[in-house]
């Protein structure tokens, strides 16, 4: 299914003279991967704790749009640049959980809102992302399958936080957006899971 990260390639292509200058200067993909985590963690926690001051939910969107252009960045340099490593690995996918958990529960915090519409969201999320590593394991390659992936998560969240950054008064209705991007995480995941599998046999037949 058609999601976001299609256009990945085309982003990939607008970053890549970066990408050479980092790596110019000693960067590495993991210091990378570490700043996007690390970056992510701390809008989450300062959201969090100032949820009154609307203005601050502003971070939020440039913080997804940095992190996507950061993830994009350390995988050209382990691929282009020879700094794949093992390590690495762990480092993107326990980062980009710990990233996604960090950037969805400062909603907690704004009405209208429910704690167990929040946290189903970011369960979700993680089990999207887990379900696309799980393909690696089972012989279909890690799995990006749509239609509402890591991209497409960022995109909703960014355009939540804007509303809410720009003074938005949110109608009660609005409570419900964050089941229904569980239940579209959700999906993804079953997708995933049988893209990955459909793969796999596809290999070893």
């Amino acid at each position: 299914m058609p999601t976001l990260y299609s256009i990945k390639p085309a982003f990939q292509s607008l970053l890549r003279p970066l990408v050479g200058r980092l790596v110019a200067i000693g960067a590495t993909a993991n210091q990378v991967t570490i700043a996007a985590t690390v970056l992510s963690v701390l809008a989450g926690v300062l959201i969090a704790l100032f949820p009154g001051n609307t203005p601050l939910f502003w971070i939020l969107p440039i913080v997804l749009f940095v992190r996507m252009a950061l993830n994009a960045i350390d995988g050209m340099m382990a691929r282009e640049f020879g700094q794949a490593s093992k390590l690495g690995a762990y480092l993107n996918e326990i980062g980009d959980v710990i990233s996604d958990v960090a950037l969805i529960l400062p909603f907690l915090r704004v009405a209208p809102f429910s704690a167990p519409g929040v946290v189903a969201f970011a369960i979700a999320a993680l089990l999207v992302e887990y379900a696309g590593v799980l393909g690696v394991m089972t012989g279909g390659g890690r799995a990006y399958d749509g239609p509402f992936g890591k991209s497409d998560r960022a995109l909703a969240l960014g355009i939540i936080a804007a509303l809410i950054g720009s003074g938005v008064i949110l109608p009660a209705w609005f409570g419900w957006v964050f089941p229904l991007m569980a239940a579209l995480s959700i999906y993804t995941m079953v997708n995933r899971i049988r893209a990955g599998l459909r793969r796999a046999n596809s290999t070893n037949s």
